[in-house]
């Protein structure tokens, strides 16, 4: 192609001609290998914060073991809710619902049960729950931002069509009906993804390192953020799924969320300043912060102190 035709060629992202390879007669697939690989950078960048804030590997270890299968189980679970004409009703499969692999993960349900099982554990585990949440928000929105390449390995969840030149060209056999006619559409995995690698920005460089956010607060602004983010990109996709008047379930998840973290938000705020020095029981040493109550003075002692080495106003000075 000669320069003045590549100039003039319509610019657009391709879309992967594969998504599953076999090892054998085992499948690899994208979807999956993006979802893991997600999981690995945030435990990752979770590890490194925790043990920062004086906590050990192997306490987040032992949440991590339960939360990230509670999620995954909790994200599908609240697909399938939000989305059973795709599983249940005429000409429908039940058993399709169980095929993870086909894709249909929603956040919200992973955050929910996930978080829900790491309660329990560190509960048991004598883990300041809310630090540990401030500790993990970060790497979840990396880990978030890295599975959604598994909808450009899908050929799904993109938005509608558009002619700029980041538009995601989509092959004919994945153009949902109405839309056969057009080529390109508007990539929002990766309004998502960068999306997400700015809220790890702004969570990480801007507010927790310059205000030392705790008890929650961390998790709270991760939740406010991406729900305001997800708000947006929902209206962009044109994919099936349920409405009420007129706007798609997940964007009034999103309202809810970001409305609901954000009054907690400003409860933590209120009532738990600074942060906790104390986040693991038996951990080596204690995180950076301010202590959840600061130590006041024994000031009846302190005032005995303060008789007895004052001089008596009976006694002369020794010298004047």
């Amino acid at each position: 192609m000669t320069p003045a035709a590549s100039a003039l060629a319509p610019l657009f992202i391709p879309s992967p001609g594969q998504n599953v390879w076999h090892l054998g007669p085992l499948p690899l697939r994208a979807y999956a290998l993006c979802i893991i690989a997600g999981i690995i950078v945030g435990m990752v960048v979770a590890t490194r914060r925790w043990r920062a804030r004086g906590g050990t590997s192997d306490g987040l270890e032992s949440v991590v073991v339960v939360a990230v299968p509670a999620g995954i189980v909790g994200a599908r679970i609240y697909h399938v809710i939000t989305d059973y004409e795709l599983y249940f009703g005429p000409g429908r499969n039940p058993v399709d619902a169980l095929k993870i692999w086909q894709g249909g993960l929603g956040i919200w349900g992973a955050v929910a049960l996930g978080a829900l099982g790491g309660w329990l554990v560190a509960r048991r585990r004598g883990i300041r729950f809310p630090a540990l949440l401030d500790a993990c928000a970060p790497g979840i929105a990396v880990a978030q931002g890295i599975g959604r390449l598994g909808n450009w390995f899908n050929q799904e969840l993109f938005g509608r069509p558009t002619t700029l030149p980041w538009g995601l060209e989509i092959a004919p056999r994945y153009r949902p009906q109405g839309y056969e006619q057009y080529a390109t559409f508007h990539p929002t995995f990766l309004y998502e993804l960068l999306w997400d690698v700015a809220v790890v920005a702004v969570l990480l460089v801007v507010l927790d390192r310059r205000f030392r956010l705790g008890h929650g607060r961390v998790f709270a602004l991760y939740v406010m953020l991406y729900s305001l983010g997800r708000f947006w990109i929902e209206a962009l996709r044109i994919d099936t799924v349920n409405e009420i008047g007129g706007f798609r379930l997940n964007n009034y998840t999103s309202l809810i969320t970001f409305v609901g973290a954000a009054l907690v938000l400003v409860w933590l705020s209120r009532h738990r300043p600074g942060r906790e020095a104390v986040v693991e029981e038996g951990a080596p040493g204690a995180g950076p912060g301010e202590p959840d109550e600061p130590e006041q003075a024994d000031e009846p002692e302190q005032a005995d102190e303060a008789r007895e080495t004052a001089p008596s106003a009976s006694e002369e000075p020794s010298e004047r």
